[in-house]
C-alpha cells in the first residue's frame, strides 16, 4: 500500500494437547502439566489445554493432580510465593468464569482452586481442572488456567491424532511416553508447529 506502513501485532494460539500413555512417569506428568497449564495463568501462546490421558493410569494421574493442583498460590504476580497470578483483563476473566461455569453443568469437575480472600476485586481465576467427554466440547481456544481432561484407550490413539489434526488448532503438542516407537510415531502424523517430548510444552527454546 501506499503510505506510512500500518503496525500490525499478532500472536498465535492453539487448542494445545498433551498425550500421555501409561508408560509416562506419573510424577514428571503432573509437574509438567502443572507448568504447561498454570504458569503464567494459562496465558501462554503454547499453553497446555488438552491433556489425553491413557485410561489405564487417567484415576492415578488426575488423583495425583488435583492433590498438586490444592498446592498452587493463587495471588499478587509480583510476589515470589505466587503461582498464578490475575488474567490480562475483565473481559478475559469474564469469558473464563462463564466457560468454567458451562464446564460445570456440563463435564466433571476435577479439581478448581478457591479465590483467596483479598482478591474478589482482580481479575483472578483461580485453576480449575475439568473431565470433558471429547475434543468437540470445545469451540474455540480457552487462554487461561482451565485444563481439560480426555480419557483414551490405547487403541484409540489414531483416532486422538485425527481429532487434535482436525480442531483447526495445530501450535503446540507435548508427548509423554518411554516408548521410542510411540513417540516417532504420533510426531510423524501430527500436524502441529511444535512437539515436546517428556517435558513441559512452554518457554522453549525452539
Amino acid at each position: 500500500r501506499d503510505g506510512e506502513i500500518v503496525p500490525l501485532i499478532a500472536e498465535t494460539g492453539g487448542q494445545n494437547a498433551m498425550i500421555v500413555d501409561s508408560t509416562a512417569l506419573p510424577e514428571q506428568i503432573v509437574r509438567d502439566v502443572l507448568a504447561s497449564s498454570f504458569q503464567s495463568a494459562g496465558q501462554r501462546c503454547s499453553a497446555l489445554r488438552v491433556l489425553f490421558l491413557q485410561e489405564d493410569v487417567a484415576d492415578k494421574i488426575l488423583t495425583m493432580l488435583a492433590g498438586a493442583m490444592d498446592e498452587l498460590h493463587v495471588g499478587d504476580a509480583s510476589q515470589l510465593a505466587t503461582d498464578v497470578g490475575p488474567v490480562i483483563d475483565e473481559e478475559a476473566a469474564m469469558m473464563l468464569r462463564n466457560h468454567i461455569d458451562r464446564l460445570k453443568k456440563e463435564a466433571k469437575l476435577i479439581r478448581e482452586l478457591p479465590l483467596p480472600s483479598g482478591h474478589s476485586n482482580g481479575t483472578f481465576v483461580p485453576p480449575a481442572c475439568f473431565e470433558i467427554e471429547g475434543l468437540h466440547v470445545l469451540k474455540k481456544e480457552v487462554f487461561g488456567p482451565v485444563l481439560h481432561v480426555i480419557r483414551y484407550k490405547a487403541s484409540e490413539l489414531d483416532s486422538i491424532i485425527d481429532q487434535i489434526n482436525n480442531s483447526g488448532f495445530g501450535l503446540t503438542l507435548g508427548i509423554h511416553s518411554r516408548i521410542d516407537e510411540t513417540v516417532n510415531y504420533i510426531s510423524r502424523r501430527v500436524r502441529v508447529g511444535n512437539v515436546y517430548v517428556n517435558r513441559n510444552q512452554i518457554g522453549a527454546i525452539v
